[in-house]
């Protein structure tokens, strides 16, 4: 091999083996170390014990198939995001993908074809390739060993096959629903029915509300691991005091990134005023004596499952008297909300019951501008000034689960044993809010519980967390004890 120019490669369509992926900066590959590099190189199988999600996911497969009989399913893993120029994020595969396959590995895809699943996927290269000891996304040199064919098939008890080989098994007759907007090549590959594919992103959404005894499982895991989180963000006040609110999410993601695969979502760290910032993901702020810190915070376990936990903290230790007030009725509409949850209720009476208990509150408080029950009314509503957003959203492999369920399943439907929902009122008063007394101004504040819809009512996955004012107290100073 002669010489090659070290630009980037173009990128390629499915039918094509791309050219190892370069960069400008790289060092040119002269023949003779091309050719030594693919010499003398062990090439072992590894010994892969089947993977926990091998049973559930295989009835998953066979309950999609049976939702389109005759038909073809497609639903991709999705690829690398540049992060910026030749960086990119680290992959996180798309949630439908993985929850019917397992598979976490990028450029991969699942086809479920009259019953039958074959996932295509992009092994580790041969080590006489350049891609081996070139490609900065593929290389084993450069990124890391990627699992071969074989090695995939063990661990997910699923047919594999080279992603080369997809375009042929996309090619024939038949209808086909694809799940788009996941991968480009993918959807440049089959013409769409816009229509038949939303219909089908419904279904991979629906089939998701109801978690199994295995997902319930990691749910839990990941509330206890962001449980270990929240205590040692709360431990070393001392930096926390120092550094602010980028010590608490750096601390957090610590403790995320060692005992699972990542945060489920950026760690919110509000100190003060930027606790009315419903989503304060910026995280530049002080931690200032004196305030309420709002820390809304989830691991995202090994195998995707996220939890989503939020505490309210007084960063003296000690809330002052009108702190303890605003937070026991955040509190008491909370703990309305949990209480409300059991199997055959509208998703909505978690939000329905909270928000009686602040919409009273704060017309005990004057501040409403009508009486409650008219604030109450779907047609007024003016009492969400200062609470802003739903008390609920479902939980699962996404934060945000489920998002293309159809409406009058959720939010709209009822609760069903197995559904796993938060329950989050909060109270926000924007610093610069005239319609409220001034030492109001500046103060949010939320409580956020995973909460298990059970035969007989809930289970709160993270109440390993204190929630009382009194108990938080009590926490904090344990952990800096």
């Amino acid at each position: 091999m002669s010489e090659i120019e070290n630009t980037p490669s173009e990128p390629s369509d499915l039918s094509a083996t791309p050219q190892p992926k370069t960069e400008s900066h790289d060092q040119a590959v002269p023949e003779a170390w091309s050719a030594f590099m693919r010499q003398g190189w062990a090439d072992r199988e590894a010994d892969v014990p089947p993977h926990p999600v091998t049973a559930p996911a295989a009835v998953r497969r066979q309950r999609l198939a049976d939702a389109f009989p005759g038909e073809r399913l497609v639903i991709p893993a999705g690829n690398y995001k540049v992060r910026a120029n030749d960086t990119d994020y680290r992959f996180r595969p798309d949630t439908a993908h993985t929850y019917f396959s397992g598979n976490q590995t990028t450029d991969a895809v699942l086809v479920v074809d009259g019953g039958e699943a074959v996932l295509y996927a992009r092994p580790r290269s041969g080590r006489d390739t350049d891609e081996f000891f070139r490609d900065r996304q593929y290389g084993a040199l450069w990124a890391g060993r990627r699992p071969s064919l074989g090695e995939m098939s063990a661990s997910l008890g699923i047919t594999c096959k080279h992603i080369d080989d997809l375009p042929s098994a996309l090619s024939g007759s038949g209808k086909t629903r694809v799940l788009r907007g996941v991968d480009a090549k993918v959807d440049g590959t089959v013409s769409g029915d816009e229509e038949r594919d939303r219909d089908f992103a419904r279904v991979l959404s629906e089939m998701r509300l109801v978690k199994d005894d295995w997902e319930l499982g990691e749910l839990a895991e990941a509330c206890d691991i962001t449980t270990l989180g929240f205590e040692d963000s709360v431990r070393d006040w001392e930096n926390v005091l120092k550094y602010g609110e980028r010590w608490i999410e750096g601390t957090f993601f610590r403790r995320a990134r060692a005992m699972g695969n990542d945060i489920g979502y950026d760690s919110i760290v509000g100190g003060g005023s930027h606790a009315t910032t419903l989503h304060w993901i910026e995280n530049s702020g002080p931690v200032t004596p004196g305030e309420l810190l709002l820390l809304d915070m989830g691991v995202e376990g090994t195998n995707l499952y996220t939890a989503d936990v939020t505490r309210t903290i007084p960063v003296d230790g000690t809330f002052t008297p009108l702190q303890r007030d605003l937070y026991d009725l955040v509190y008491n509409a909370q703990e309305a909300g949990i209480q409300a949850v059991r199997p055959g209720v509208p998703f909505l009476a978690a939000h329905h019951a909270a928000m009686e208990v602040l919409a009273t509150g704060l017309g005990d408080m004057g501040l409403l501008p009508v009486s409650v029950e008219e604030a109450l009314d779907p047609e007024s509503k003016v009492y969400s000034r200062w609470t802003l957003h739903g008390t609920s959203h479902m939980l699962g492999l996404d934060v945000h689960d489920c998002g293309s369920a159809a409406p009058e399943v959720y939010p709209k439907g009822d609760l069903v044993e197995g559904m796993v929902l938060t329950v989050e009122p909060g109270l926000y008063f924007q610093e610069d809010d005239l319609l409220v007394p001034e030492e109001l101004r500046g103060i949010g504040i939320r409580i956020e519980d995973d909460i298990v819809v059970t035969a007989d009512g809930f289970t709160n996955l993270s109440e390993s967390l204190p929630r009382t004012s009194s108990d938080v107290e009590a926490w904090m100073a344990r952990q800096q004890g």
